[in-house]
């Protein structure tokens, strides 16, 4: 038995991070109903990446929206709009992401949902919270990421700001969400009352963040200087990058610079013998390591590394990765069958209960799918 069995999530929530809190849920056992706009569908059914379409939605939305049912309904049609109010009453969550005063025009905020069910944990995702100058701005993964700063923190020193190229705006607001949920159902079992759950696409961005933005603030709000060449972490010294080496790339993380100059026989590392030169003087170490790595491969430079357990690794891309049997012991590959005949292959719910891993049993529904068997077992 996976642990939400029982509970019953009603997903208005679009896109990216709603849906993906939804994933998380319905992976552990949640029953997540969406209620789509009927023909349709939400609009997240109509984001794609590469143009890639399966039965009649985009590939990014059957990824996010396995497990998941599917109940249209014109949320401005009155019959469509009190059926739902009964589904309401009947639920356990409900997740939207709707601009600020939408749900307030229909009559489903907090308030009048509590009214219905005082049980129900009412979970909203913003983009920049529900006041100040930037409530009607889109709530959009790139743009956070722009806002936020999270932008200046890849790439080296001259590169121009540098987006993650995955939506993590949007992944860790879903995560941030569903945590929020889950910890209102535990509390719910000592109070039985519901909650409100609020989260922000720039707030979780921000929280992203903690440690640089930590640093900033204590550091005499000095700007992230990130290194001239091989830079990952700014406000981490050397040997903290990526190298370019004979036939590839190798990473190095925190470690003893004069330990590291020592295990590799790299006689010029020796001088930096203050620790704060790690710090002030990352540039030149880094260039140093630089002129070193690129005489041999990356797998000979392993074979001296890791021995010495110094903290590295190759730089892998997905042909590497996935053909790995590091990966492939994981099992983190699964397939879905689409109505259509179709197949996405995808990736499993990364959490395992009781050392079982989690795979999906069902793929993301078309629109309004289950219409009609929720109608009737819900008696609307």
């Amino acid at each position: 038995m996976k642990p939400l069995e029982g509970i019953v999530v009603l997903e208005f929530a679009q896109f990216m991070a709603g849906p993906s809190a939804g994933l998380r849920l319905a992976d552990l056992g949640a029953r997540v109903i969406k209620i789509e706009r009927p023909v349709h569908g939400e609009a997240g059914r109509q984001i794609a990446l590469k143009n890639l379409f399966l039965d009649g939605s985009s590939l990014v939305f059957h990824t996010v929206n396995r497990n998941k049912e599917s109940y249209a309904a014109d949320l401005k049609n009155p019959e469509d709009l009190e059926c739902v109010r009964q589904l309401i009453a009947k639920a356990d969550v409900m997740t939207h992401n709707f601009r600020p005063g939408v749900m307030e025009k229909i009559g489903l905020d907090y308030e009048k949902v509590k009214a219905i069910n005082p049980k129900m944990i009412y979970a909203t995702v913003t983009g920049y919270g529900t006041e100040g100058a930037w409530v009607k701005k889109p709530g959009q993964d790139l743009l956070v990421q722009s806002m936020s700063g999270f932008v200046n923190l890849t790439g080296n020193k001259n590169d121009d700001p540098v987006p993650v190229g995955a939506a993590v705006s949007d992944i860790i607001t879903g995560s941030h969400l569903a945590q929020g949920i889950l910890a209102s159902i535990y509390k719910r079992t000592k109070t039985n009352q519901g909650a409100w759950v609020e989260v922000s696409l720039l707030e979780s961005t921000l929280d992203l963040q903690f440690e640089v933005l930590t640093t900033y603030l204590n550091d005499g709000n000095q700007k992230p200087i990130r290194a001239e060449k091989g830079n990952a972490n700014p406000y981490l010294g050397a040997p903290y990058g990526v190298y370019k080496t004979k036939d590839n790339y190798l990473s190095l993380a925190m470690g003893n610079i004069l330990n590291i100059g020592k295990v590799l026989g790299c006689a010029p590392i020796a001088s930096y013998t203050d620790s704060d030169s790690w710090f002030t003087k990352k540039d030149e170490i880094m260039t140093i390591l630089s002129d070193f790595f690129i005489e041999k491969s990356t797998q000979e430079w392993l074979d001296i590394l890791e021995p010495a357990g110094i903290w590295a690794s190759a730089v892998f891309n997905y042909d590497d990765l996935l053909n790995h049997e590091g990966y492939k012991v994981l099992q983190m590959d699964q397939k879905l069958e689409l109505l259509s005949g179709e197949e996405v292959h995808t990736l499993r719910c990364p959490i395992r209960m009781d050392d079982e891993r989690i795979f999906a049993p069902k793929p993301a529904p078309r629109v309004g799918q289950h219409t009609a068997d929720i109608r009737k077992e819900f008696n609307l």
